[in-house]
């Protein structure tokens, strides 16, 4: 079965994967930031340098099956931090205690959600298996 799966597929069960596991880890360990000289990186910037490190290759270069499928998981690692974060940063202040809101998680959920509708539509659309 795992070789009949398709690499969006990989990318989006990896996207979700990561939201649910980010939001559990960061629900027992709330204020866990990553500061560099005096700033907090939320996820959202260190996911988008994880996807562009992973997608740029994916899109760019011919590259093995098993390299693909890796970029593919690795991509959708990245965009799971990004969309996680998203509407917490618009809608809420930022803060930690705000991550653990009910805003912010759905919100996340609704926007991860909306990301697996949009690749699944597009691959019916593309006719991609």
């Amino acid at each position: 079965m795992l070789k009949s799966i398709s690499l969006f597929r990989w990318f989006w069960l990896a996207m979700l994967a990561t939201f649910f596991g980010f939001r559990l880890y960061l629900y027992y360990s709330p204020n866990t930031n990553l500061d560099v000289l005096g700033y907090n990186l939320h996820h959202l910037f260190t996911g988008l340098l994880i996807f562009i490190a992973a997608g740029f290759p994916l899109m760019f270069f011919k590259v093995s099956i098993k390299s693909a499928r890796l970029l593919a998981i690795i991509a959708g690692v990245g965009m799971g931090l990004v969309l996680d974060e998203w509407v917490y940063l618009i809608a809420t202040d930022g803060s930690d205690s705000a991550y653990l809101t009910p805003v912010s998680f759905w919100g996340g959920l609704i926007m991860v959600l909306l990301a697996i509708c949009y690749l699944e539509i597009s691959a019916k659309f593309l006719k991609i298996k």
